[in-house]
C-alpha cells in the first residue's frame, strides 16, 4: 500500500536485508573501471576490421574516444553528487522522473547483463584454442567461468575488489608485453591493409567512408563499461573524491591501450584480414612474436586474464545494477536481498548470469551462421548507447534545472561536452540501422527485452516504488526546487 508520498510502504527491516558495506578507494575503483573494458583489447574490437578495415575501424576510435570522454566526464560530476547504487537510474531519475530513470536502468541492464555474455564467449575462444577442445563444448567453458565468478562476487566485496585489482594490473601486463614485443614485427601496409578493398574503395577504406560507420560498435568496445563505476559508489569509502579520480584515470589508461592495441595487433601477421573472424586476435599476435608453440599457448593462457577482469568485474556491476533498481521496487524486491553475513546481492548476481548464459546459448544453438559473440556484443552496444544518451541528457538538465546541487567535481567541458558525447552516440545508434543488416536483425532481440521490462512496469513496477536512497534523493532535489 502507497503512504502519503505516494511510495509504497516496506517492514521496518526491509533496508537491513538490502545492505552494501563500504571499501572501496580510488586504486580500487580505477581497476574496477579498467577491468571492466580491458577485455576489448583481448577480444571483440577486430570484428571491426570486418566491418571498416584498419581505417575505418581507426577513424571509428578516433570518434568514440571523443564520445567517451564527453561521457565520463559528465559522469564524473554526476556520480560523486548521487553517490548512490543507481548509477545511470539515479541520474536519470532526479533528472526526468521515475520513468526516465527506469527506461535508462532497463537500457544499463541489457548492457551489463549480455556485456558478460559477450565476455565469456571470448574465454570460451580461448580456452578452446589453447585446449584443443571443439566448439561444442564451448558453453560448458561458459558454464563453469559464469559459475566460479559468481561465487567469486558472492563471497565478499573486499575479496571481489582485491581481485579485480590484481588482475587488472596482471592484464596490462601482458598487454605491454605484447606491444613491446610487437614493435619489431610492424609493417602496416603490409599487414594492417591487407583487406581487399571493395570496387572503387581504397586500402585504407576498403569499405568506403559506410565502413567507419560500421565499424563504431566494435569501436565502442574498446570503452564499454568504464561507465559502470557509479554503480559502486556506496561501497566506496569517500565517493565524493575517489570516483571523479577512479573514472578519469580508468579512462586515460584505456584510450593509450585502444590506440596500441588496434595498431600494433593489426599491423603484425597475421594481418586485418586474419583478425577480422578471429576469436583470439591477441593469441594470433602472440604467436607472431613467440611462436606457435608451447611458449604462446603459455601466454594465451595467461592472456585470458584479460577476460577474466572483465567478466568478473561486469558481473558485479549487474549485480549492483539489478540489486537498486529492485531495492527501489523497480524490479522485484526479492531480487535485491543481500547475503546476511557478506552484504553481497547473492540473488541478483545469480539471476543475472542464469539470463545472460540463456541467451549466449539461445544464439549458439542457432547455428554458425549466427556467431554469439557479435551477436551479443551489438545487442549490448544498442542497449549501452541508449544509457548513453539518456544519461547525456540528464546531465544537460541537471545543470540547467539544478544548478545550486551540491556538485564536488565539475566537469570541465560542462554542457558542450555532454551534447558533443549526445550526438555522437545518435549518430552511432541511427548509422547501424542503415549500414548493417544484421544489426537490424540483432535489434529486435533488443527490442524484446525492452517491450517486456516496459509492460512489467507499467503493470506492476511504478505503483510499487520503495523510497530507497536514490528516491529520496530525487524527492529531495523536487522538493527543493519546488
Amino acid at each position: 500500500m502507497a503512504n502519503a508520498s505516494g511510495y509504497r510502504d516496506v517492514e521496518a527491516d526491509y533496508f537491513e536485508k538490502r545492505q552494501l558495506r563500504p571499501y572501496a578507494k580510488s586504486i580500487h575503483l580505477w581497476a574496477l573501471g579498467v577491468g571492466a573494458v580491458i577485455s576489448g583489447d583481448f577480444f571483440g574490437w577486430n570484428f571491426g576490421l570486418a566491418a571498416g578495415g584498419f581505417g575505418g575501424l581507426l577513424i571509428a576510435t578516433i570518434i568514440i574516444t571523443v564520445m567517451y570522454i564527453g561521457l565520463c566526464f559528465s559522469i564524473a560530476e554526476m556520480s560523486p553528487a548521487m553517490p548512490h547504487a543507481g548509477g545511470a537510474y539515479s541520474f536519470a531519475r532526479s533528472a526526468m522522473g521515475p520513468w526516465g530513470g527506469y527506461i535508462t536502468g532497463l537500457a544499463e541492464n541489457m548492457e551489463y547483463i549480455l556485456t558478460p555474455a559477450v565476455i565469456v564467449v571470448g574465454i570460451g575462444g580461448y580456452l578452446g584454442a589453447i585446449f584443443g577442445t571443439s566448439p561444442e563444448v564451448a558453453p560448458a567453458w561458459w558454464a563453469a567461468a559464469y559459475l566460479v565468478f559468481v561465487i567469486l562476487n558472492i563471497w565478499g566485496v573486499e575479496l571481489s575488489f582485491r581481485f579485480s585489482l590484481i588482475i587488472t594490473f596482471l592484464s596490462l601486463a601482458i598487454l605491454a608485453v605484447f606491444y613491446v614485443g610487437a614493435i619489431a614485427h610492424v609493417d602496416i601496409e603490409t599487414w594492417a591493409m591487407n583487406i581487399v578493398p571493395e570496387a572503387g574503395e581504397t586500402e585504407f577504406l576498403p569499405k568506403g567512408p559506410k565502413g567507419i560507420l560500421a565499424a563504431l560498435p566494435f569501436a565502442i568496445w574498446f570503452y564499454l563499461a568504464i561507465e559502470e563505476l557509479p554503480l559502486a559508489a556506496e561501497e566506496a569509502v569517500d565517493p565524493k573524491r575517489d570516483m571523479p579520480r577512479g573514472i578519469l584515470l580508468g579512462l586515460l589508461t584505456l584510450i593509450v591501450c585502444a590506440f596500441l592495441t588496434l595498431i600494433l595487433n593489426t599491423a603484425i601477421s597475421p594481418g586485418a584480414a586474419a583478425l577480422s573472424t578471429s576469436e583470439e586476435p591477441l593469441f594470433d599476435g602472440l604467436k607472431t612474436i613467440f611462436g606457435d608453440g608451447l611458449g604462446a599457448k603459455a601466454l594465451a593462457l595467461v592472456a585470458v586474464c584479460g577476460l577474466v577482469a572483465s567478466f568478473h568485474t561486469i558481473i558485479y556491476a549487474y549485480g549492483r545494477q539489478i540489486f537498486s533498481l529492485s531495492r527501489a521496487g523497480y524490479m522485484p524486491t526479492w531480487l535485491s536481498l543481500t547475503h546476511p553475513k557478506r552484504n553481497t546481492p547473492h540473488v541478483a548476481l545469480i539471476v543475472g548470469a542464469a539470463i545472460g548464459y540463456a541467451v549466449a546459448w539461445t544464439i549458439h544453438s542457432l547455428g554458425p551462421e549466427h556467431p554469439v559473440g557479435a551477436v551479443l556484443l551489438n545487442m549490448a552496444v544498442f542497449g549501452a548507447l541508449i544509457s548513453y544518451m539518456l544519461q547525456m541528457v540528464a546531465f544537460i538538465l541537471l545543470r540547467r534545472n539544478m544548478p545550486e546541487m551540491e556538485r564536488p567535481y565539475r566537469s570541465p567541458f560542462g554542457i558542450a561536452g555532454a551534447v558533443v558525447a549526445l550526438v555522437i552516440c545518435s549518430v552511432s545508434l541511427i548509422a547501424l540501422f542503415i549500414v548493417d543488416p544484421i544489426y537490424q536483425k540483432v535489434v529486435i532481440g533488443a527490442a524484446i527485452w525492452f517491450t517486456i521490462g516496459l509492460v512489467l512496469f507499467a503493470l506492476f513496477g511504478k505503483n510499487n516504488l520503495i523510497l530507497s536512497p536514490e528516491e529520496q534523493f530525487a524527492q529531495a532535489q523536487d522538493n527543493r526546487e519546488g
